[in-house]
């Protein structure tokens, strides 16, 4: 069996926060306003996986109320997402996702998101694609008050 599931996910950039995205801290003068590290990334693609697999969303799994999720590694949610499906008899077959941020350029950095969510998966780095896109400075992501993700992505059992 097969299954396909989306996620979505936005976080507000401001001053005094770092930037991780896809498990990869950027250098930039703003970082992501959130409960964890508030990779965007990664929390759009573990929306994908668990709405694959039928099971709700991170914030049911990871709330943002929990003392124990307050400032987590995504990198964690992600590997325990992993594990979550997993005990349904499902493992990932691929990930396709987009950034959209109008800065900083996220293409010089996506070979190492890859790679480094493929150690936390334990996949092929071909099974994550990602792509950047900007907004043309249309919206709250062309003003840079934020940066958004979405992903795709397919399981099988």
């Amino acid at each position: 069996m097969i299954r396909v599931g989306m996620g979505y996910d936005v976080h507000q950039l401001v001053k005094g926060r770092d930037l991780w995205i896809g498990g990869i801290k950027l250098q930039h003068e703003l970082g992501l306003l959130g409960h964890s590290d508030a990779d965007v990334l990664i929390h759009a693609i573990c929306d994908a996986i668990l709405g694959a697999a039928n099971m709700r969303d991170i914030g049911y799994h990871f709330p943002d109320t929990s003392a124990e999720t307050e400032g987590m590694d995504s990198k964690i949610i992600l590997k325990k997402t992993i594990e979550l499906i997993a005990t349904k008899g499902y493992r990932l077959g691929n990930i396709d996702a987009t950034i959209c941020a109008e800065r900083p350029k996220m293409n010089p950095h996506i070979p190492a998101m890859q790679q480094c969510m493929a150690e936390v998966i334990g996949c092929d780095v071909d099974q994550i694609s990602i792509k950047a896109t900007t907004t043309e400075k249309l919206g709250f992501t062309g003003r840079q008050e934020g940066i958004s993700a979405y992903a795709v992505a397919l399981i099988e059992k």
